[in-house]
């Protein structure tokens, strides 16, 4: 069967979806890949037409206008609050390019026309590079591979902390693998599923050491299990999930994320939090719509503005609202709802553990997100798996009109 899947299509898949899942967007020690991961959401806009000259294509059509109004009215607002003209409070936003994912990937996947197998296919070998990358470079790599010194808001993908030694290795489709082996699992229980969702969550928690990655992760399969599990497995899900969440509370990096001291940083998120709401004030329009951002291209950033180590992605949701407004943390939270909600639906007619774990991922992303904010560091992660939702429903749409014509 695995065998059978392999094609010129999944071949280009696995050669883009890194591209298109941001990989590479903040590994700068890759630098070519770095920078062409930069530069990808322009150098792929015109995958975008294929999906602009059809009628009827759900969901894109919601990335592209929530990205259209975060993009203009926050750099609008950025020319008033802090002093710069619109073409620099427009560079402010290139984060959120990746967003036209939803329709560039979709475009790609209408052009390249791989069946539903294929597509899901691509990302569990995705995911089998991820993991293997990850498993060699921990076996391999040298001490002296393993930054110790590095700035604020640098993050080298080896690095030595009081973590101990850790990877911070891209996990986007390793996530989805783990989720997709938890759904294969309780569709059908295997050992072998079960050992290889065990060595997956291994190299995340000892490898990996991200805390909100584990804590967000625990989380989902937790609460899939508990809606997904027939309901005389229920009990027996909820004493796992607690035993399991208290296993991880023993692990000393995990407890740090609770850690309020000096040591572990709060106190710098604390200020930051303290100076964004001063500076949002009684204003309610500044609360509505956001104050926007000082450009990337300016050095000192919102850090010399604030006379602060000031980075609004340490204060998540309060970031956002700082720099989009309420109105604008409601449109990322939209998405959210409104990419799993669509996969939802389209699992009640094309239903397969692959799928789930893409369903999942939406979960898991609004689970971590009082802890990181994907949705303006690696909007295009999301991104992607709308346009694949919406792939499969025009998969399924030309199968049923392709039967209608030859009955």
């Amino acid at each position: 069967m695995t065998a059978a899947l392999w094609s010129w299509r999944v071949a280009l898949l696995l050669v883009l979806l890194p591209l298109f899942g941001q990989s590479f967007h903040y590994i700068k020690d890759l630098k070519p890949l770095w920078a062409l991961s930069k530069a990808f959401p322009i150098l792929s806009l015109p995958l975008i037409l294929p999906v602009l000259t059809r009628r009827h294509t759900p969901l894109v059509f919601d990335w592209l206008l929530v990205l259209l109004w975060l993009v203009l009215t926050t750099s609008i607002i950025g020319m008033f609050t802090f002093d710069q003209n619109f073409m620099l409070g427009l560079s402010a936003q290139v984060k959120l390019l990746p967003m036209l994912y939803a329709l560039s990937f979709l475009g790609m996947l209408l052009l390249v026309r791989p069946t539903a197998q294929e597509l899901l296919f691509a990302f569990a070998c995705c995911a089998i590079l991820t993991f293997t990358i990850l498993f060699l470079l921990w076996a391999l790599a040298p001490q002296s591979w393993y930054a110790t010194g590095y700035e604020m808001g640098d993050a080298p993908l080896l690095s030595a902390d009081d973590r101990g030694n850790r990877i911070r290795m891209p996990m986007y489709f390793g996530m989805i693998a783990l989720f997709t082996l938890n759904r294969r699992l309780l569709k059908r229980p295997d050992w072998r599923t079960g050992l290889l969702l065990l060595i997956a969550l291994a190299l995340i928690v000892g490898v990996v050491r991200t805390r909100s990655v584990v804590l967000a992760s625990m989380a989902t399969l937790a609460v899939v299990i508990f809606m997904e599990a027939p309901p005389r497995w229920r009990i027996g899900a909820i004493i796992v999930a607690i035993l399991g969440a208290l296993v991880m509370l023993q692990i000393p990096y995990v407890q740090s994320a609770f850690d309020t001291s000096a040591a572990s940083g709060f106190n710098i998120r604390e200020v930051t939090a303290a100076k964004s709401i001063g500076f949002l004030g009684q204003n309610p329009l500044l609360w509505l719509f956001g104050a926007g951002t000082i450009t990337s291209l300016d050095p000192g950033g919102l850090a010399k503005y604030f006379n602060h180590f000031f980075f609004l992605a340490d204060i998540t949701w309060l970031g956002v609202v700082f720099e989009f407004g309420l109105v604008g943390a409601g449109l990322f939270l939209f998405l959210l709802a409104r990419t799993w909600l669509f996969g939802r639906n389209l699992r009640q007619s094309m239903d397969s553990p692959g799928l789930g774990g893409l369903q999942d991922y939406v979960l898991f992303t609004v689970i971590q997100s009082p802890l990181y904010s994907t949705m303006t560091l690696q909007p295009g992660e999301i991104g992607v798996i709308a346009a694949s939702f919406v792939y499969c429903v025009i998969l399924m749409r030309d199968r049923q009109a392709g039967e209608t014509l030859a009955g």
